[in-house]
């Protein structure tokens, strides 16, 4: 009789799913306050994602691992397709129009996964040696992170694409590579920065840099700052919101929702969801130190530097540390395509880390649905 096998369940990391929770319910309650219609269709959001999340987590990832390439591929081939087809918003041609659904997608976000998968897979097959990986090595895996980077960052969305390229780069320095080519690859980029800010850089980009450091910060930020100081101690009620609910807050539901969060709950509620981040993030760094499994071992860690560098930038974009890019609060600022992008990876690694020992239960004699 078929069934499904126990022990599986045993491996699956429960503490992870326990510390997203209070995010997405913080986030669902803070945007029902400032546009419920936004809360209607993050629920809905949230329940694709967990269909999404179940449908993963059932799928043999690791017996289907030779179609992590094709995978990668395919997301190439949309991010080539925005080039030629792609639907244009605020100066930027980022998103797919879906044919008969009225409904567009941006396939620089489910690139992460991608990546992700394809850099696990080829670290899998050959992991680096004890001095870390030679320069050939490290120029071939270069390849499949520099690609997805030029071609997002040609849209252009320089956020996402330094988001790939920091998790890169970050997985490849975690698992190990000769010292001498990091000192080359600092070497390089210190004498070639003057040179990428003149020419590579669009004037609008340049005009965030120039509002990050100039002594008056930009009217988002300035208002930002404002609905923070302004949160005191224990937040404010809803209707004494008023950057929030007399809409000085720009994008209060999505770039700026840390301070939307802070206005409301003051410095105590910032502290307690940036400690759920904090206890999350390391959490998924002690999975990926512990295991020998170089699958768990890349994926765990690119979901922890992904999670750090989405929080830390966004967080400080909102009091003025950083240049105003668009990168979300994760899982809790409003948004499908992040949000779902979020779970999927926590999808893969769940099913990656509950799955590690299938075949030798299935080599007991037990037989499973999955």
């Amino acid at each position: 009789m078929w069934r499904f096998d126990k022990r599986i369940l045993a491996q699956f990391d429960f503490f992870s799913i326990i510390l997203i929770i209070p995010l997405v319910l913080t986030s669902n309650w803070l945007i029902n306050e400032a546009v419920p219609m936004l809360a209607q269709k993050q629920t809905a959001y949230v329940g694709v994602a967990f269909i999404t999340f179940i449908f993963i987590f059932l799928l043999p990832i690791r017996r289907m691992s030779w179609l992590i390439p094709l995978v990668y591929w395919v997301n190439i081939l949309l991010l080539l397709a925005v080039e030629f087809f792609g639907h244009a918003r605020l100066g930027a041609q980022r998103w797919i129009d879906i044919p008969f659904i009225n409904a567009t997608i941006q396939p620089s976000e489910f690139v992460k996964p991608a990546l992700i998968l394809m850099l696990a897979y080829l670290i899998n097959r050959d992991p680096p040696p004890i001095n870390g990986y030679n320069l050939k090595s490290f120029l071939k895996i270069s390849f499949f992170i520099l690609l997805p980077f030029i071609l997002i960052a040609k849209e252009p969305d320089l956020g996402t694409a330094l988001v790939l390229l920091l998790i890169g780069y970050g997985v490849l320095f975690f698992v190990g590579v000769y010292w001498k080519i990091w000192a080359t690859i600092l070497t390089t980029i210190l004498l070639f920065s003057p040179i990428a800010y003149k020419f590579l850089l669009h004037d609008y980009q340049k005009t965030r840099i120039t509002d990050f450091l100039s002594e008056k910060p930009s009217y988002h930020v300035h208002q930002s700052i404002i609905a923070i100081g302004s949160g005191g101690w224990s937040g404010k009620s809803k209707e004494e919101a008023t950057q929030t609910q007399m809409k000085f807050l720009p994008i209060a539901t999505s770039d700026f929702i840390f301070a939307f969060l802070v206005e409301r709950t003051g410095f105590l509620g910032a502290l307690a969801i940036i400690l759920v981040y904090v206890m999350l993030i390391l959490h998924l760094l002690s999975l990926s130190v512990f295991n020998t499994d170089y699958y768990i071992k890349v994926v765990t860690i690119s979901i922890s530097f992904m999670i750090f560098i989405y929080m830390g930038v966004n967080i400080s974009m909102t009091i003025g540390y950083a240049p105003v890019v668009g990168v979300p609060l994760p899982m809790f600022s409003y948004g499908g395509s992040s949000f779902l992008n979020f779970i999927i990876l926590f999808a893969i690694m769940q099913n990656l880390i509950s799955f590690k020992y299938k075949d030798s239960y299935d080599a007991r004699g037990t037989k499973s649905f999955v």
